[in-house]
Formats: C-alpha cells, structure tokens, sequence
C-alpha cells in the first residue's frame, strides 16, 4: 500500500507540472487560436534561467527575476512572430511554435550546455522527506502542488473579476464582436503570451529542485501538456487542471503495475486516444465548448 501510495504521489507532483503547462496552452489558443507549442520552452527556461541567477543572488530574488526574464520573452514572441500575420492558417501557426521551439532549445544549449543543473530546494534539503502512510514526499512537492493551487485560483478571479481578464474571455468567445465593441484584441494577445509564459515559468523553477532544469526538457512537456489539454478540453482553463493529474497518475501507475518505464508514455497516450474516440469535446469541458478539430 505504501508503494502504491508513492507512485500515486509521483503522478500527482508531475501532472502537477502537466496541469500548469496545458492551462497555458489552454489560454493562448482560446485568446489568439495559436497552438504554442512553445509553452514547453517556457518551462525550461525559467528552470534554467532560475538556476543562474539563484548563483548571484538570494533565492526568492531569483524565481521572481527569471519569471519577468520569460515574462518579457513571452511578449516579445508575440510581437515579433505573430504580432503581424495577415490571416494565417492554423496550419502556419502550428509551424511557427514548433520551429520556434526548436530555435529556443538550440540557443538554449549554448548558452547553458546539456547537463542537467539543479536547483536549490525552496525549503529541506534533497535528503529531508515527510512520511505519508509509509510513503515519502519531497517537502518540494508541496511547493508545487501549492503554485499549482494559486495559480488556478488567481487566473480564475483575474479572468472572471477583473475588467481585463472578463476582456480576454471575450476575445476568446468572439474575436471579431471583442474588436467591434471596442477590445483592443492585440493587445490581449499579448497578455496572454505573457501570461502562459509567466505561468510556465514559474512551473520550471519549482520543479527545478526535484527533476533539475534541461535545456531539451520542454518538448517533452509541451507534447505531456497538450495531451492534458485535449484530455480537459480547450476553451476550459480550469478543465486543464485534473486532466493534467489523470496524465501524470496514468504515467506513475502504469510503472506501478510492472509495466516497464518505457511504456509510461504510451499509457498516458492510450488514455488521450480513449477520450478522443468517446468524448472528444474532453473529460471536463461542457458540451457548449467545441473541440478542437471543430474549432480548427
């Protein structure tokens, strides 16, 4: 029982880092109908960048300066490789994010190198663990299951309680009504590269001291995260949330039952395909919301 227990945590803490990325996917599609396929580079370079500044100055310095670092790289991706297109397809879109994450990960090794770069552990050490019915728990893993927790809270008030965010939601629902009635919908877009960049960031550096920061990690979370998103359903930040934990639990428990740790990826995968044949609007989003094969 205990070891199915820490494999259940296990899944918990990395579906944790899956709900994070795919709420990001979830808000740029919505808002700009970009598949960003970028949002996993989000994640390793505010991993990294958290790591080099963690060198020269206190901790919480450092996560806050390497979340603004991506913050502003979010933005600037937008403004320069979307800010302008002229009726581009999805198609094109698609391209754009897959090479631009390429680009990212490439620059990224020479400026950092291939090996993996830990951070320091927000609070304990790599040797202090709690013990949870016999299992044991990182104190890190509160840290993310924490930031997991606070980052849907607060995207919830500022999406639904605020001017901007109630803006936002109607760019999403109706671009060309948002536009008529006033919206600046660029403007928005914007924002919300900054946001998912900001989101992903902040992701990479609490998971940093548990699976350390790689310049090639993104593409493996990007591709986890969409599969979360898909799994939720798009137009449903929130949905991203347990879609992002039934992914990492279906990778964690695939392992517990004696599979071999190679095949955790085709689980979480065979689990996508099941959704997508029986429910393909998603497991948590409305009826209302369309697919993403609809919206495409």
């Amino acid at each position: 029982m205990s070891q199915f227990l820490q494999y259940l945590l296990s899944g918990v803490t990395v579906g944790s880092i899956y709900a994070i990325v795919a709420i990001g996917f979830n808000l740029i599609y919505s808002t700009t109908g970009i598949l960003n396929f970028a949002q996993g580079e989000f994640v390793m370079l505010g991993g990294m960048t958290a790591v080099t500044l963690s060198a020269f100055m206190p901790l919480p310095v450092a996560l806050v300066l390497s979340v603004a670092v991506v913050v502003v790289f979010g933005a600037l991706l937008e403004l320069l490789f979307f800010r302008h297109l002229r009726r581009p397809t999805p198609l094109q879109m698609l391209i754009i994010t897959v090479g631009l994450a390429i680009v990212i990960r490439e620059v990224a090794v020479h400026v950092w190198d291939e090996q993996p770069h830990r951070l320091a552990f927000f609070s304990g050490d790599e040797c202090s663990s709690v013990a949870i019915f016999g299992a044991a728990i990182s104190p890190q893993v509160f840290w993310v299951l924490g930031t997991l927790c606070l980052s849907v809270v607060l995207l919830h008030l500022f999406l639904h309680h605020t001017l901007t965010g109630r803006a936002m939601r109607a760019c999403a629902s109706n671009p060309e009504a948002a536009m008529l009635a006033g919206i600046d919908v660029r403007r928005l877009r914007t924002l919300a590269f900054m946001i998912s960049a900001g989101l992903g960031a902040l992701g990479g550096a609490v998971i940093a001291p548990i699976t350390s920061a790689q310049y090639d990690q993104g593409t493996g979370l990007a591709i986890k995260g969409f599969a979360a998103a898909i799994l939720g359903g798009f137009g449903a930040p929130a949905a991203a949330v347990p879609a992002g934990l039934l992914v990492g639990l279906a990778e964690a428990l695939s392992v517990g039952v004696g599979l071999p740790a190679a095949y955790k990826d085709a689980a979480a995968f065979a689990l996508l395909v099941m959704v997508l044949i029986l429910r393909p609007h998603g497991l948590f989003a409305n009826r209302g919301h369309a697919s993403l094969e609809e919206r495409v």
